[in-house]
């Protein structure tokens, strides 16, 4: 791989992850309600999805994934439902949420430790087949048919570092600005934003083929 090729390479991963999907608002809503650390591990679980479909699609599981009907409507259906169930969730703290703490309760009774926000990253991107598509088709222009493990160890990370790196300053921007989001009336606006952007793309994903 030439240096041009790799600066291309991450310039369209780039794009990719700055482009506004469930991954974003996953970890927008994780920063401004439960605070920096959340947003990070949030962040960290998007990139850990990133590095499994970029593996996935070097190696041709992901290929396999696209092109197999059965296979491809099971994650659609799984990662549609993943993104409704948390849309819902989002909405229902939003409408029982008084006050700080009461909303604190709530997201605490909804599994927001940090893992419960690596994990909500990790599943959004992974149950997202729409992703493998975007790495089936990326790759292969990147990388030759003979590939060895090397160069497809090598964009797999660069993927995984650019989505990181979007993802940690999208967490730190909203976190650094959580004062705002401390106010009762703005942290249910937050979560009823949230829940129906969620729930919108789960209907979306849920509609999705592969052509």
């Amino acid at each position: 791989m030439t240096t041009a090729q790799v600066l291309a390479f991450g310039g369209v991963v780039a794009l990719g992850a700055m482009s506004p999907g469930p991954d974003f608002a996953v970890v927008v809503r994780r920063s401004a309600l439960a605070g920096r650390a959340h947003g990070v591990a949030a962040a960290l679980g998007v990139a850990a999805g990133v590095f499994a479909w970029a593996i996935a699609a070097a190696t041709g599981v992901a290929a396999l994934v696209t092109m197999t009907s059965v296979a491809f409507t099971v994650i659609k259906v799984v990662g549609a439902g993943y993104l409704v169930y948390l849309g819902v969730n989002a909405l229902r703290s939003a409408w029982r949420s008084h006050d700080v703490r009461s909303e604190a309760i709530a997201e605490r009774t909804t599994g927001s430790s940090l893992w419960g926000s690596f994990r909500a990253g990790l599943l959004c991107n992974t149950l997202n087949p729409k992703a493998a598509i975007f790495f089936v088709a990326l790759l292969p222009q990147f990388l030759p048919a003979d590939a060895g493990l090397i160069p497809m160890l090598a964009l797999s990370l660069i993927a995984v570092v650019i989505t990181a790196a979007w993802f940690l300053t999208v967490a730190n921007l909203v976190a650094a600005a959580r004062r705002v989001f401390s106010r009762p009336a703005t942290r249910r606006l937050i979560g009823g934003v949230s829940g129906t952007v969620l729930i919108g793309f789960g209907v979306r994903l849920a509609f999705t083929t592969t052509r």
